[in-house]
Formats: structure tokens, C-alpha cells, sequence
């Protein structure tokens, strides 16, 4: 069924890889400020990196906690992280200064300047509240994303922020989903997701019953088993087209 005929009033997005990137890439990031701290470089850690955080996210528990109070909710979010870039630093060379390096590196990537909107984010957010639709993220980032959002401009384009640590839920349960529907009050089949990763975004969307579209910017699929887009501008395309 076309977005069209939808009774879609509520657009939600994921945050990081789809409104927004990582200045360069996250290897590069580490990769320089271990050097400084420390770590010995190798010709092939940039992909060691690269292939350890893959390694380390997949076998990582989802960022949900069991604690709610905003002191011991930020601890527990630091604690994942620590645990993932420790992970990787054991298999590519741990040095001395490692504690020190990743109180630096988490700082980082709270730091708006860290990041960079893709160029048609603000366009396409802007025409989207111009129809009057509500818009909403739901992400697996941290509390720093309240940081980065404001920063970037983004702040006060979204009715509603829910994030996996505050939702005690991660992409792609249905749970998070269904506490993001509930903020505005809306029906899973008023909601589009839209997102960068099949199983976060797109199958966990589609399995609590949203609309779901991936954003693919790099063409890597030809099949989703829903609607596929190359930038965000062209959600605008969908919701309006009925041929």
C-alpha cells in the first residue's frame, strides 16, 4: 500500500547515520585520539578497529538498564561504552594510558562538532512540520544525543526524543516503538519510521507495526521487503505519491 493512502500524522527517524554523521568515520576518531594517548599505530588498525567494533557491537547486550535516576543512568550508558572500546582495544593492542583515552573519546562524541547533518536533513524536516505532521526520534543513542541534537539545530524540529536507555528498550524490540507511539498518542499505523539499518530500523518498525522506509544511501540493497530511499528528501516523494 502507497504511504499516500496511509493515514500517516507521525514521522519518526533514527538519529545517528540518518539525520546525521560522524565527522570522517568512528575507527578514524578512535584510531587518532588512542594515538595520542598512547597506542601504538599498526599499518593495518584502522581496519582492525573498524572490524573489532563490528565484533564488539554484535556480541554487546543491548543499551537498556534497570536503573532510572539521571546520575546512575548516564554511569550506566558510560559503562556500555567503556565496555565495547575496551573490547575492541584488546583485540587490536591495549596501551597504559587507556582510562584516560576513553574519558577524552566519550567527550568527543557528545561534541556537536563531532558531527555534520547530511545536507538535505533541515529541508526535509522543515517541509515535513510545514504539512502539519508530527515528528519524533527513536534511537539506540545515549543521553548525549540531547546534546548533539541541540548543537546541530535539530532540537526544535521534534515533538518527541526516545532514546533505548531512557525507554529500557532497544531497536529493534517492539517496546521501544510502541513507548515512542504512546507520546503522541497515535496508532502504530499513523507512524512511519524511517531509518539507516534493516534490523533496527526496518524490521523492528515493520514488527510493531509501523510504516518503515530505509534510507540505503550507499545503494547497498536491491530488496528490503519495504520501501528503500537514497536521502531523506525523498520521504516527501513518498507520502505524496499515489501512482
Amino acid at each position: 500500500m502507497r504511504l499516500a493512502d496511509l493515514p500517516i500524522r507521525v514521522v519518526f527517524f533514527d538519529a545517528a547515520g540518518t539525520l546525521f554523521h560522524v565527522r570522517g568515520s568512528v575507527a578514524e576518531i578512535y584510531l587518532r585520539y588512542a594515538i595520542e594517548f598512547g597506542f601504538q599505530e599498526k599499518p593495518d588498525s584502522l581496519v582492525a578497529i573498524k572490524e573489532a567494533f563490528s565484533r564488539a557491537f554484535r556480541e554487546a547486550p543491548p543499551p537498556v538498564f534497570a536503573v532510572t535516576e539521571a546520575a546512575q543512568l548516564k554511569q550506566s550508558e558510560r559503562m556500555w561504552w567503556f565496555d565495547i572500546v575496551h573490547n575492541v582495544f584488546y583485540r587490536v593492542g591495549m596501551f597504559e594510558r587507556f582510562d584516560d583515552f576513553f574519558d577524552y573519546v566519550f567527550e568527543v562524541f557528545e561534541n556537536p562538532a563531532s558531527w555534520e547533518l547530511y545536507p538535505e536533513t533541515i529541508a526535509t524536516l522543515t517541509d515535513l512540520k510545514r504539512r502539519g505532521l508530527e515528528l519524533g526520534i527513536v534511537s539506540n543513542f545515549d543521553s548525549r544525543v540531547f546534546t548533539v541534537l541541540r548543537g546541530l539545530g535539530l532540537a526544535g524540529f521534534f515533538d518527541t526524543v526516545t532514546i533505548s536507555s531512557l525507554a529500557q528498550a532497544a531497536k529493534p524490540a517492539a517496546r521501544i516503538f510502541h513507548l515512542a507511539l504512546d507520546k503522541h498518542a497515535a496508532d502504530p499505523e499513523e507512524a512511519l519510521h524511517v531509518g539507516d539499518s534493516m534490523r533496527d530500523d526496518v524490521e523492528g518498525a515493520m514488527g510493531a507495526g509501523l510504516q518503515a522506509v530505509l534510507l540505503d544511501r550507499e545503494g547497498k540493497y536491491s530488496e528490503t521487503g519495504g520501501r528503500c530511499i537514497r536521502t531523506l528528501n525523498e520521504v516527501l516523494d513518498l507520502l505524496d505519491r499515489r501512482d
